[in-house]
């Protein structure tokens, strides 16, 4: 499969939408509480200048959708509001997505790239495993989630390149 991101097209939104099936995976996804979130949701997202969201194409077809968020101050980047399209999971989009949105945040500048999970998002968090990233110590984790509504799994993405053969994960 051939994969690519692009600038989040907004027409795409109620069908990004519509592939967080339940109300619990809107809430894992993207804190949604609301039982059928209006598609605007990402107009207020995607207001904020240092949010820079992405479709991933699949062979030229909508596949999943996320953003990279810059901090300035702190010199980093976070993966955020990653899903993939339920039709296409299992077959290495997530992971495929993880590692282009990863590349994005270094081509802005940011070599310090973060995600944070929700704990029994297992499939997320081998995704990001897969593509790189390795979980923080359990001190950095309690530290990280005081400030946060939740507990996450934090995971920062390992240092060595991205083009490394033994990095790269295979795109099928």
């Amino acid at each position: 499969m051939n994969y690519r991101l692009e600038p989040f097209d907004r027409a795409d939104a109620a069908t990004v939408l519509s592939w967080a099936r339940s109300a619990d995976e809107r809430e894992a996804w993207a804190a949604i509480s609301e039982p059928d979130p209006d598609p605007e949701i990402f107009d207020r997202w995607n207001a904020d200048t240092d949010v820079h969201a992405f479709g991933l194409l699949a062979d030229g077809r909508l596949a999943g959708y996320g953003e990279v968020w810059v901090d300035r101050e702190e010199e980093e980047a976070e993966l955020a509001r990653l899903i993939v399209d339920p039709d296409v999971r299992d077959r290495g989009a997530g992971r495929t997505m993880v590692r282009l949105l990863s590349e994005r945040a270094r081509d802005l500048g940011y070599d310090d790239v973060w995600v944070r999970v929700v704990p029994s998002n297992a499939r997320a968090i081998r995704a990001y495993a897969a593509a790189g990233f390795v979980r923080t110590t359990p001190e950095e984790e309690s530290s990280f989630n005081e400030s946060q509504p939740r507990a996450y799994v934090w995971m920062r993405l390992a240092t060595i390149s991205m083009t490394a053969p033994h990095d790269r994960a295979p795109d099928t």
